[in-house]
């Protein structure tokens, strides 16, 4: 019947929805993410009117990029949240070097050998790389949802269509995985 609005309850006919560029497939999108999506952008950003920015961002690209979207690569909604995260972060690095001094920044490069060991950290940060790369990629995929996307557990199994114990459970084996692999760094 024309003019009747198709409804989308599940992650595939938003997708299918989307990539036939219906509009109330992208709103069914944004009425099921939008709120943990800013929650999202506003962990990295501390910031509202910028997290409003880096969400409506994402969903646009989203929208733009639909028919490249694939489901066996991930759920619409965490491949949106992953969108988001790396808006966020794109937004914070666009406006690092604006950022006041905060007091307990300003307490760590006063101290006496506040200056951080940056070739340290570098290596640091690669270990953590290379063990994360090493994880099964269902423990990494829960790892960088709860701790680099801010996300807590109901969230990740939301997002990946998950029980929350199931989760639980990658967390568990991946963290445990990644002490050890992290301990022959050492």
């Amino acid at each position: 019947m024309a003019g009747e609005r198709k409804t989308y309850g599940d992650e595939e006919s938003i997708l299918l929805g989307l990539r036939e560029r219906d509009p109330a497939a992208l709103e069914a999108l944004y009425d099921r993410y939008a709120r943990r999506a800013f929650g999202l952008a506003f962990k990295v950003l501390g910031d509202g009117v910028a997290a409003e920015d880096a969400v409506q961002e994402a969903f646009l690209t989203v929208w733009r990029q639909a028919a490249r979207l694939d489901l066996a690569r991930g759920r619409v909604g965490a491949l949106l949240l992953t969108v988001v995260y790396r808006r966020a972060i794109d937004l914070l690095r666009e406006r690092r070097g604006q950022l006041p001094l905060t007091d307990n920044t300003a307490d760590v490069l006063s101290r006496p050998g506040g200056e951080p060991d940056w070739a340290s950290l570098s290596v640091d940060r690669q270990a953590v790389r290379r063990a994360l790369d090493s994880l099964p990629a269902e423990q990494r995929e829960a790892i960088e949802m709860a701790f680099f996307q801010g996300l807590t557990h109901v969230e990740v199994a939301e997002a990946l269509g998950l029980p929350v114990g199931t989760v639980k459970s990658r967390l568990r084996l991946g963290m445990e995985k990644l002490r050890s692999l992290l301990k022959e760094v050492e």
